[in-house]
């Protein structure tokens, strides 16, 4: 079964919104190295409709020049592009299809076809249906040094709590933390166990 990875830059005050107002500052090759191991090593990328736009109106651009991005560019050109949107698209950027049926028997069903990794580029409405439907596989958060102070944030209200369990951690020099979890499934988890562990008592 094929893994599914989500990449979502965030502020420290746990803003995932319009990263393009606060994000480039701190983007540089250590931060391009992670999102390409993630992004650039799939074959499959499944996006809501606001980042396929931004997506859509960018990156063909960018390898139709032919610039320094453009090998990047092809790589998520020729990468098969589902999105998710209650509204019936019409898409011009090649290998782009809709998300059709059932949202959590669709993305299953995408996992147990052949083929690399499925990756999750921002989309945060995709990330917490994937999270809630227990179908993520691992979350990368670039945590960047900055409190945005407004904005959407990663995890709204809800009732229940989502354990993670920490993979891996590492700084790049910028101050940026790139941070690898994965659910927490259970109380049984020991990755869940550890977390408890952690948290002040009283």
């Amino acid at each position: 079964m094929r893994k599914i990875a989500a990449g979502l830059f965030i502020s420290l005050d746990g803003v995932v919104e319009a990263p393009d107002q606060w994000h480039f500052p701190y983007f540089d090759d250590e931060m391009g190295a992670a999102v390409d191991a993630t992004l650039g090593a799939s074959d499959t990328i499944i996006l809501g409709r606001r980042t396929y736009d931004s997506f859509a109106g960018a990156w063909p651009e960018r390898e139709a020049a032919g610039g320094e991005d453009a090998d990047f560019a092809k790589k998520i050109g020729d990468a098969r592009k589902i999105v998710l949107s209650r509204q019936k698209l019409d898409f011009t950027w090649r290998n782009s299809e809709q998300l059709q049926g059932d949202f959590a028997e669709a993305v299953t069903a995408l996992k147990n076809e052949p083929g690399a990794d499925i990756a999750v580029s921002g989309s945060v409405s995709v990330v917490r249906r994937l999270l809630a439907e227990g179908l993520l596989d691992e979350l990368q958060l670039l945590v960047h040094p900055i409190a945005v102070r407004k904005g959407m944030r990663l995890f709204d209200e809800g009732e229940s709590p989502i354990p993670l369990r920490l993979v891996s951690s590492e700084t790049f020099g910028s101050g940026v933390l790139n941070l690898v979890y994965a659910p927490a499934r259970s109380a049984g988890d020991a990755g869940y166990d550890d977390a408890k562990a952690h948290l002040p008592q009283g």
